[in-house]
């Protein structure tokens, strides 16, 4: 078993230790509120998520009894609006996203697949029936929702699904898979996606309802402190209040997701952040050649080339998020921030892991740790390969998808 508390020197506090990397001084862009928020999430991450996670990731263990707590810290649906929701802004959100990702992607993630997917879904397509019944619940963390869109053959097209729901009176029986679906097996609630003769449309799904079947996906290398799961509905019988009566098309799902993409705008530049940290408590204090890593021009020009595209990465989800909240952001901004923020921080925990050396490789520091999540974030909610076909296909009016 590994040590899972990391070694002295790199630990945070829930004091802005990160201030002094500020070199732009983004802190400047924040409202006192914004600044409180991070130091109240910065401080759980310290005292509930840090001194466990090195444990539960090589144990491949979700800690379900956290839920609750993010609850009670109003983490979760955190910026939608009323039904027990917190309300909070889209850049509050974004600034949770962040701490809680300093932490660990899979952690990040369950507030992702709760708040921007789930809790999304029924907000943005629910009854007012649905809405009363689930929201309140969901927000304190009494009730754990999925999100099933993926299939085993339907990743980046989900047009191509196959799960198909089909009207039998008043009732839909529901068939097919779904597969990488998060936090299913501990779910009491599922939102799923399926074709119909009226096209894509969306279910609110009881995980104890006969015919569903969720198998969590063992030997993960990345987000082992997450859960991801296969699904089969087989004959699955569902009354007709089980519609989403706003949902119709793909652009239902879409619209969820992008809630999704947003969050890990901010929540990629949290473990880069906590990579970058870690990488320079072990240059400071480690000796090579009687003097400290930190001493030598190469491992000054890594330090410096991360904390330059972790102030940018940074920069931009405030930008991001101010249009957010204005109204005036467009998804194509979103694959912006989406592509780029992923492809820095996988680059900038990757050599983070390589300025700590041998002992990098171990859960006792994070960046590997981070790397290897960040394989996860960067696939799932669009690929890279896909984020770049939407700007390409923006900046050149010529779509590249077929």
């Amino acid at each position: 078993m590994s040590n899972n508390t990391e070694p002295a020197g790199t630990t945070r506090t829930g004091t802005d230790s990160a201030q002094l990397s500020d070199v732009l001084n983004l802190d400047a862009l924040l409202s006192e509120e914004e600044l409180n928020l991070r130091r109240t999430v910065r401080r759980f991450v310290d005292e509930r998520i840090r001194p466990n996670i090195a444990t539960w990731y090589e144990d491949a263990v979700f800690p379900t009894e956290i839920v609750q707590e993010m609850g009670a810290l109003g983490l979760l649906g955190m910026h939608l609006q009323g039904y027990g929701c917190p309300g909070r802004s889209a850049v509050e959100y974004g600034i949770a996203a962040m701490e809680l990702e300093a932490g660990d992607s899979g952690l990040r993630t369950f507030v992702s697949v709760q708040g921007s997917l789930a809790m999304s879904a029924i907000h943005k397509w629910g009854s007012e029936e649905q809405k009363k019944h689930y929201l309140p619940g969901m927000a304190k963390g009494e009730i754990i929702g999925c999100f099933g869109l993926t299939e085993p053959t339907a990743g980046s097209d989900p047009s191509s699904m196959a799960t198909f729901a089909r009207r039998d009176g008043d009732e839909w029986i529901l068939n097919g898979a779904k597969r990488w679906i998060g936090l299913a097996s501990i779910a009491q609630i599922a939102v799923i996606w399926a074709q119909t003769d009226d096209g894509v449309r969306g279910f609110l799904v009881p995980t104890d309802t006969p015919g569903f079947t969720a198998t969590p996906i063992q030997g993960k290398l990345s987000m082992r402190a997450s859960i991801q799961c296969e699904l089969s509905f087989e004959d699955l019988r569902l009354p007709g209040e089980a519609l989403l009566p706003g949902a119709k098309g793909l652009r239902a799902p879409f619209a969820c997701l992008n809630e999704a993409r947003y969050g890990i705008i901010w929540g990629t530049m949290g473990a880069a952040r906590d990579s970058y940290e870690a990488a320079l408590a072990y240059s400071l204090q480690r000796q090579q050649f009687n003097k400290p890593l930190a001493a030598y021009q190469i491992t000054q020009q890594k330090l410096v080339d991360m904390l330059l595209e972790i102030q940018k990465g940074t920069l931009l989800a405030i930008h991001t998020g101010r249009m957010k909240d204005a109204g005036t952001l467009e998804p194509v901004q979103i694959s912006v921030g989406k592509l780029n923020n992923c492809r820095e921080a996988i680059k900038i925990c990757r050599d983070a892991r390589a300025i700590l050396g041998g002992n990098g490789i171990t859960l006792d520091y994070s960046p590997l740790r981070h790397a290897n999540n960040l394989e996860s974030v960067r696939t799932y909610e669009g690929t890279d390969e896909v984020h770049t076909l939407i700007l390409g296909n923006h900046i050149t009016g010529i779509p590249a998808f077929r």
